[in-house]
This record gives structure tokens, sequence and C-alpha cells, in this order.
């Protein structure tokens, strides 16, 4: 098993190369992969010194998979050369997510989905992830019309450069800005660029990818994202509408019992998700469960995972372990 990762220098990368350990993933070659100017560069994976490639040289060495984390358009340039030597692709990034040909993974919800014939398999984007991992179970259950969704997203989700930013203004020290304003004691409205319509190209993600994933376009997703200053983790504060009515009761039972969630909801304890506590761990934590009093069957709900992780790195390789598994590649 012959596994290129594209992007192995960056943020998702590092994080990508210490998740397939963790995992003990079945590789039985493992090629670092990166842009021109990291090429020669050494990394250590497991103990043993791997020097970094370009994609030329990746592509003739034909994996059998390529996760990619390295921008929408080299994913768009490569991905294709990948597939077209036989590799399958697993790409992080927006490039191919909404093309229609092309699905769209959380292995938890729709990886029966996956055959041999998919070669770029698109990662969503790593809000979509917590967000639809924890409401897939209550959309079976009850059926979802209308979500509203703000949130609430660290610094890490826009790259080195903006922890660096982060970083430099709680020491006091000027630096490169990476947002057009301070982020420490701030927040931003703005994730990623401004569209026509008003929203941010991450409030469409949002409102978008859902409907995708679930392949169900019945409901309608609403959103606002917001880039806070903590250096991990995203949180969500979710409204969700169902056509069904629900018992708190069981709302609570459908979560704990998903595989990648956790509860964390007990009001008389303090005891509530907070990214401090998702950081580095794998699963979606949801706690602040309660009715929305001011209209019939919808639910409030706060959603934090760690956006490097399950929001791109776990998932991504957790669509990997589908493909081996099943024999898909």
């Amino acid at each position: 098993m012959k596994v290129a990762v594209v992007g192995a220098t960056g943020m998702v990368g590092e994080v990508m190369l210490k998740v397939l350990a963790e995992r003990n993933f079945p590789l039985t070659e493992l090629l670092l992969v990166a842009s021109e100017r990291s090429v020669g560069k050494k990394l250590t994976f497991q103990g043993k010194e791997h020097t970094v490639i370009g994609l030329d040289t990746a592509v003739a060495a034909k994996p059998d998979i390529a996760i990619f984390s390295a921008g929408g358009n080299t994913s768009l340039e490569w991905a294709p050369k990948f597939a077209e030597a036989g590799t399958t692709v697993i790409d992080n990034s927006s490039a191919w997510r909404m093309d229609p040909t092309k699905k769209l993974v959380v292995p938890e919800i729709n990886a029966s989905e996956l055959g041999k014939d998919d070669k770029i398999i698109a990662n969503p984007n790593c809000s979509t992830i917590q967000m639809v991992l924890a409401l897939s179970p209550l959309h079976n259950a009850y059926k979802m019309k209308r979500i509203v969704v703000s949130t609430y997203q660290s610094v890490s989700g826009t790259g080195v450069k903006a922890v660096q930013q982060l970083e430099n203004e709680i020491a006091g020290v000027e630096g490169e800005m990476a947002y057009p304003y301070p982020i420490g004691k701030n927040a931003l409205p703005h994730c990623d660029v401004f569209l026509e319509n008003g929203y941010t190209k991450e409030e469409m993600k949002l409102a978008r990818e859902p409907q995708k994933i679930f392949n169900d376009s019945s409901f309608s997703v609403t959103a606002t994202a917001v880039r806070i200053p903590t250096a991990g983790g995203h949180s969500e504060s979710v409204n969700v509408e169902f056509e069904n009515d629900f018992e708190l009761s069981n709302v609570r039972k459908l979560l704990s019992e998903t595989p990648g969630v956790v509860v964390q909801d007990n009001t008389d304890t303090n005891t509530y998700p907070m990214p401090i506590y998702a950081h580095g761990k794998d699963d979606v934590f949801v706690g602040r469960i309660r009715r929305d009093e001011t209209r019939p069957n919808t639910l409030n709900m706060w959603i934090v995972a760690d956006n490097l992780r399950k929001g791109a790195a776990t998932n991504a390789v957790q669509i990997a372990e589908y493909l081996v598994e099943n024999q898909l590649v």
C-alpha cells in the first residue's frame, strides 16, 4: 500500500502524518510530497527519515492513495493527473466538493456510496464535518427542515500565518497580518472571501455541503461564520428545526450512541464542550442540548471539534481506511 501525502509540510499535512501513525494505517511505502520550494526537505515518520519530493515525481511513482492538503488550485491541476495514473485521491480542499461527479464523504455517514471508480473523493469543509456528524442521527430520527448555524472558528483554520499573527499579538510583537484586523481580543465575522450575495465562501460551504452529504435537498441551512482568537478547535451554535417532535432524553441517547460523537452536557457541573478539551482528539463533542422554546420541534446545541483532526486529517485518513478495508484501491 503506497500512500502519498501531498502538502506534507503544511499544518494539515503534519497532522495527517501524525494521524496515519497513531491509527497504524497499513502503508508499506510513504511518499511525502510538497511544492518545489520544499523538495529535498527531510521529514521523520515513525522514526524513519523521508525526503520531500515534487508532484511530477509522485505521479510517476503511481501511489495507491494520495491524500491532498495543498490548496484548491493544486488539487484542480494535479488530482486528475494522479487519478489518470490509477491513484485514488482524497482531497481536503474545496476544489471538488460540489462537483456533481465527485463524492463528498464523511465516513460515518456516507462512505458506503464509494466504489472503485471514485478516483477523486472530496473531504468536506471542517465546519461542515463536525456539524453533520452530530446532526446525522437526529436527521434520521426526526427529519431536518432548517438549520441556523453560527460558527466560532480558530485561527488554525486559516493557516500558519494566522496562528503566527495571534501569537505575535499576544506577545506584543509586530508582524505579518493574515487578517485585515487584529484577531487577539477580537472576533471577525469574516471567514474566507465575501461573495456577491453578502455571505462568505465559508458560510456557503456550510449551506450547501450538508445537502450533498445527506443526498437530501429538503432541508435548508443558513450560516454566519466568525473567526475568534483561539489557536485550535472550531465551535458551533446550531439551531435545528425538525419535521417531527423529539424528547430531549432521546436526543441525548441517539447522540451518545453515534460513533465519533461524545455528549458533554451537564449544566449542574458546568460540563459542556470547549475547544481546549477537543484539542488533539478525533471526536465531535456536543452539549448545551436544549429545546428552542420559541419554535415547535426545534433544538439548540453546541458542537465542538478539533478542526485539523476530524475536520481535516482524521476524516481523510478514515476515508482511506474504508477504501483499504473494502478493497476499493
